[in-house]
């Protein structure tokens, strides 16, 4: 008789089940974290509390593997969980996001690199670089590397860092480009992150000279693009993901976040805010403000099922244990870069709703419509080249401009 895993021990969740039991815990943070987003302006880091909260309801340890005591889940649930968050704040959303996806990051290494990040600290907080700014020179054992490191989201937060670099060979000549884990203690911090949005990120500069690489802690970003991990534990599906799709789609889910928290917002002030210069004494009896909440609410829904069905897509095949060929991966980027831009739109729309009062210190809209320009920026997001990409692949143009696809 066929029976499943679930039906020999119906004590075990399912995955659906957990999800919605993380959610709801990022949930339960949000007026915590709308308390905080001020302070964390004012120090441009997210303040402690925050940090320890996102830590209790286990962010940090979405993505990592239940052998370590993580909960092993999925890139659905990390969008869905760092969308709850984006709703209290945008910049506690993106590090606890960052955090979480730069730990499954480090379980692409070998078992070697695994046991030193997570085995030793199972609360172990990993953040990290992709864009391959620092040079490796080849030594016995593995690599010297030196480099600056900038946009390193969560900074003060991390107890380990993978970061890009280029590495030479005997010669001098660049063979490979790759992501380095380094222990945060071997690297500087250089506080570099005065930004209009995001403020609270920390998104600050990471310094190494010199540092020893030894060759477990290396990944080939050329190779890890292709599905080539050197993971040696093939029974944890999560850890076969498509690499570029992962790291590209887990940004989308704060700005999902914030563009409802806009929208909550602005339907709120409607019901009794008035419409000045108009015979309407609210808001939300004038069928112009009617249409354009309307418009933004739209705008929104577009985006959140752009990305579900790329977040699906990427899930399934990673549980089939199949790659995602090249095709589905540009078409990935294209979406995850209009689903970011349909955000920012929505929440322009709104703002053009509410009126200037949402541009005041006090109001949270003017936060809200900060970070997510500030976050719809990133190199990973930007539409210009998602389309390009997508474009090429549509019309049989076999041309690779970028890694992160």
């Amino acid at each position: 008789m066929n029976t499943t895993h679930r039906e020999q021990n119906p004590a075990a969740p399912s995955r659906e089940e957990i999800r919605e039991r993380l959610v709801s815990r990022a949930a339960s943070l949000q007026p915590l974290l709308r308390d905080e987003a001020a302070r964390g302006e004012a120090d441009r880091a997210v303040p402690p509390e925050v940090v320890d909260a996102l830590s209790g309801a286990g962010v940090f340890r979405l993505l990592t593997p239940k052998r370590y005591g993580g909960h092993e889940t999925d890139l659905r649930t990390l969008t869905e969980v760092s969308a709850a968050l984006g709703k209290g704040d945008g910049s506690a959303a993106w590090v606890g996001m960052i955090i979480a996806v730069t730990n499954w990051l480090a379980c692409l290494f070998p078992e070697r690199a695994q046991e030193e990040v997570f085995g030793a600290d199972p609360d172990a907080r990993v953040t990290g670089v992709a864009a391959p700014t620092g040079m490796g020179e080849r030594v016995p054992g593995g690599w010297r590397v030196t480099g600056r490191w900038s946009y390193n989201s969560g900074a003060p937060y991390a107890t380990w860092a993978a970061v890009g670099a280029l590495l030479q060979n005997a010669d001098g000549a660049v063979e490979d480009q790759a992501l380095v884990l380094i222990p945060a203690s071997e690297l500087a911090v250089q506080d570099t992150w005065f930004a209009g949005g995001m403020r609270a990120t920390a998104s600050s500069t990471l310094i190494g000279h010199d540092v020893f690489v030894p060759e477990h802690r290396v990944l080939s970003v050329p190779a890890a693009s292709e599905g080539l991990y050197p993971r040696s534990n093939p029974d944890e599906t999560l850890y076969g993901a498509t690499f570029g799709p992962m790291l590209l789609l887990c940004l989308a889910g704060p700005l999902l976040g914030l563009g409802r928290a806009a929208l909550d917002v602005v339907v709120e002030a409607a019901a009794s805010k008035p419409l000045s210069f108009t015979v309407h004494v609210r808001q939300a009896d004038s069928v112009g403000i009617q249409m354009l909440v309307a418009d933004a609410a739209l705008k929104l829904e577009t985006a959140e099922l752009h990305i579900r069905h790329a977040v699906d897509e990427v899930d399934r095949a990673a549980a089939e244990g199949r790659p995602l060929d090249y095709d589905a991966r540009a078409q990935v980027r294209a979406r995850a870069g209009f689903a970011a831009q349909q955000v920012v739109a929505a929440i322009g729309t709104l703002l053009d709703a509410h009126g200037s009062a949402g541009f005041a210190d006090s109001s949270p809209l003017q936060r809200i419509w900060r970070d997510a320009n500030t976050a719809a920026r990133h190199a990973g997001l930007v539409p210009a080249v998602g389309l390009e990409v997508y474009g090429k692949s549509l019309l049989g143009i076999g041309e690779r401009m970028s890694l992160m696809v």
